[in-house]
């Protein structure tokens, strides 16, 4: 398979003279299309760096990212801009929902905004609804649906134009339980049903078990690789934690 994301040597240093801070310190890492890829590390770890400057939000110091063939450190202006619209999706712990547009209306705005067919965009946005099961939300604005709801609705707008690359910070942190459960099996049914690729930071244990690889990070450098392979969920998720004890107490939280 060939790799949708191919990240080499990337640095990220912030501050100036002595007060340096090196979040991001020779990191290379790379994914193969259809992977669903976690990556945890305590506190100031890097992690949340690491995804800025893939999802373009932060420019690197230095080091190069490559999306689906293209080396964004090389795109500016209209061109990122597209390129982010196109072949990039976002998933954040707020949902980033607008209040004053039906959950219908917010997925259709991602087509709307690439110039997707109109008569395309009804079609797709139904699909992926109910893919997600939220087609009795559809015509809800965000505040008339569950935190759940809302994620899985911000999950359809993210997946709806068909992204090379899913970006997902912390998607299940401000939900309970059973909304974690539901959208992590729904981003796993996108995963393995669909052939998503997925790029997912998270702090908790019990999520990352749901990739198929998780990465660690530890002052600005990967310090650990798991992968799954034929261990059932509950095995992988043991093997998470004992990572994390050995990390030690700045990934406390998540035990």
């Amino acid at each position: 398979m060939s790799n949708i994301l191919e990240v080499t040597d990337l640095k990220r240093v912030y501050g100036k003279g002595g007060s340096l801070t090196r979040a991001l310190d020779g990191v290379s890492l790379a994914l193969e299309a259809g992977e669903f890829v976690g990556v945890m590390g305590p506190s100031g770890s890097g992690k949340t760096t690491l995804l800025n400057c893939v999802s373009t939000i932060d420019r690197p110091t230095s080091g190069s990212i490559v999306i689906d063939g293209k080396e964004l450190t090389r795109l500016k202006g209209r061109e990122l801009a597209k390129f982010r619209r196109e072949r990039l999706g976002f998933i954040f712990q707020d949902c980033n929902l607008l209040d004053t547009l039906t959950a219908y209306e917010n997925i259709a705005l991602s087509l709307s905004i690439v110039k997707a067919p109109t008569q395309k965009i009804d079609k797709r946005v139904r699909e992926m609804a109910e893919f997600l099961g939220i087609t009795d939300c559809l015509n809800k604005y965000p505040y008339q649906m569950s935190g759940g709801q809302q994620q899985r609705c911000a999950a359809a707008r993210a997946m709806v134009t068909r992204p090379a690359l899913v970006l997902a910070d912390e998607p299940t942190g401000a939900l309970d339980s059973k909304a974690s459960s539901m959208l992590l099996g729904r981003l796993d049914a996108l995963n393995q049903e669909l052939g998503t690729t997925i790029l997912m930071v998270t702090h908790d244990a019990f999520t990352a078990s749901c990739c198929r690889r998780v990465v660690f990070l530890q002052d600005g450098q990967i310090f650990l690789e798991l992968h799954r392979e034929s261990d059932s969920r509950k095995a992988f998720f043991q093997k998470i934690i004992q990572v994390t004890a050995q990390m030690g107490g700045g990934m406390a939280d998540v035990l």
